[in-house]
């Protein structure tokens, strides 16, 4: 197997800073007149939204296409939490405006976070779309374009205190059959200090668990077999019955309320073959209750992504993140009480926020020596336009030293990750087939319920199978072994 290894590895400096993966729409072909073409830029809930917008257009006749150059219409569903990110798209949008020269009829939009950020400035001032959207108007796309075809630039990136799209069944692009995204709320009402988020995509709202739960037995009918279900903040997951609001939720005291946990519940009961995961929880949110249920279900997988952002507890009040780095480790430890120390655990951390010391991050270092994350994702801090750390505080680390300690904590994460691999050298794991080897199609991958990928002999075994392997040699990024009965 040495030719196999390293099959990944952890997120290397450069594609975290950027945190840029690409979903290109897949090609659909019903032979509709015009075709539509989305790019996907930033975090699993703007994977989950191309496939809504996939799913509005297509009812208005739009087929799909996975090539750019047979499209009518090109949407950039686009992340606005770096700087980095935003001038990815602008980079792409170069090329793609370059297209339009050679076809003059196309119409390009850009859909997501940075088309609510920068709304009608993209058209008034950069004239760089003739469309945007923000994340609560999708359903409004359909007029927009018929706007753009009248000779009208169109936008609309009104938030809303209601839209989760509970109604909409998403067209699963990209998709490997096996598994998928929920989409459970929308919104964040979290103002951590560095964060452009609640001012993209508005307040939270949660979207009825009838309609989740649904959608997550249609897509165990249809052969998938794991769901991850998505949220700014799954943790602050709340919905009455009655009325959905949270002023009736405060005053009636949570009674008739469905909670994460009880969520969580609804949909591990759909089939015990079904796995279910989550992302993202926020530290001063996940309650017992959640690392209950996850103990009590064979089937909800043993894998917490908790951010930490930094080490140090006065770092954390700049950034208004609501704990201390004590109270965060007493949580790191509540989990592995209930779950087990084998519980997967991965991270996000910010080099270089404002004012942050030398000490300081060092802080964030010895945290992870304490924690030994399985996995994370880095950043140094990038300010952004609007944040509350934008307005109250100065940018004041130069972007060498922001760009070392990230270093420092690339490399510490490294170690961390093969440490905590190695841990599960000679060790059986039940993995769900999620199809071939990246590097070689006589090996099979999946994951396991830490959420780390499982590399093995390919023989008879098929993609949505479950099988026990054993693991016999790992890299920093993945586990090598062979299926054993």
């Amino acid at each position: 197997m040495e030719n196999l290894i390293p099959e990944i590895d952890i997120l290397t400096k450069q594609e975290t800073e950027a945190c840029q993966t690409v979903h290109i729409s897949k090609d659909h072909n019903s032979g509709s007149i015009r075709k539509l073409y989305i790019e996907s830029y930033g975090c699993q809930m703007n994977f989950s939204d191309s496939e809504i917008v996939a799913s509005i257009l297509q009812e208005s006749g739009f087929d799909t296409t996975s090539d750019i150059n047979q499209a009518d219409v090109i949407f950039l569903n686009t992340c606005s939490i770096r700087d980095k990110a935003e001038q990815t798209v602008r980079h792409r949008l170069m090329h793609i405006n370059g297209l339009k020269k050679h076809k003059p009829q196309l119409l390009v939009g850009m859909l997501g976070c940075m088309a609510e950020r920068l709304k009608s400035k993209l058209l008034e001032e950069e004239k760089i779309v003739d469309l945007v959207a923000g994340p609560d108007a999708y359903r409004d796309l359909p007029r927009l374009i018929d706007q753009v075809d009248d000779g009208a630039r169109a936008v609309n990136t009104f938030l809303s205190r209601e839209e989760t799209y509970a109604d909409i069944s998403p067209v699963r692009l990209n998709s490997n059959g096996v598994t998928a995204f929920i989409s459970i709320m929308r919104g964040c009402d979290n103002m951590c200090s560095f964060c452009v988020v609640p001012f993209t995509r508005g307040r939270e709202r949660s979207r009825d668990p009838h309609s989740i739960v649904a959608e997550a037995l249609d897509l165990f009918n249809k052969g998938y077999r794991e769901v991850t279900l998505l949220g700014q903040n799954v943790d602050s997951y709340k919905w009455s019955e009655e009325k959905n609001s949270k002023a009736w939720i405060e005053k009636n005291g949570g009674r008739d309320v469905v909670n994460f946990a009880n969520l969580l519940e609804k949909v591990a009961l759909v089939n015990p073959d079904l796995r279910i995961r989550f992302s993202t929880s926020h530290p001063k949110d996940i309650t017992d209750d959640v690392l209950i249920t996850m103990a009590k279900y064979e089937n909800i997988c043993k894998y917490i992504h908790l951010p930490v952002q930094s080490g140090n507890t006065r770092i954390l009040e700049l950034m208004n993140r609501g704990y201390s780095r004590e109270w965060y480790i007493d949580k790191i430890l509540k989990i592995k009480e209930i779950l087990g120390y084998d519980c997967g655990i991965s991270s996000d951390m910010i080099a270089g926020f404002c004012s942050e010391t030398e000490e300081e991050h060092r802080d964030t270092l010895t945290l992870m020596d304490q924690v030994q994350y399985d996995f994370a994702y880095m950043f140094f801090y990038s300010e952004r336009p609007g944040t509350l750390a934008e307005k109250k505080f100065q940018d004041d680390i130069p972007v060498e030293i922001k760009k070392r300690r990230l270093d420092e904590i690339v490399q510490k994460q490294r170690e961390h990750s093969l440490l905590r691999n190695k841990t599960d050298l000679g060790k059986i794991h039940k993995v769900l087939i999620e199809g071939n080897s990246k590097r070689s199609v006589e090996f099979l991958q999946g994951r396991n319920t830490a959420n780390k990928v499982v590399v093995f002999p390919k023989r008879n075994y098929l993609k949505g199978q479950y099988v026990n392997v054993l693991v016999e040699d790992c890299t920093a990024g993945t586990l090598v072994g062979q299926v054993v009965c």
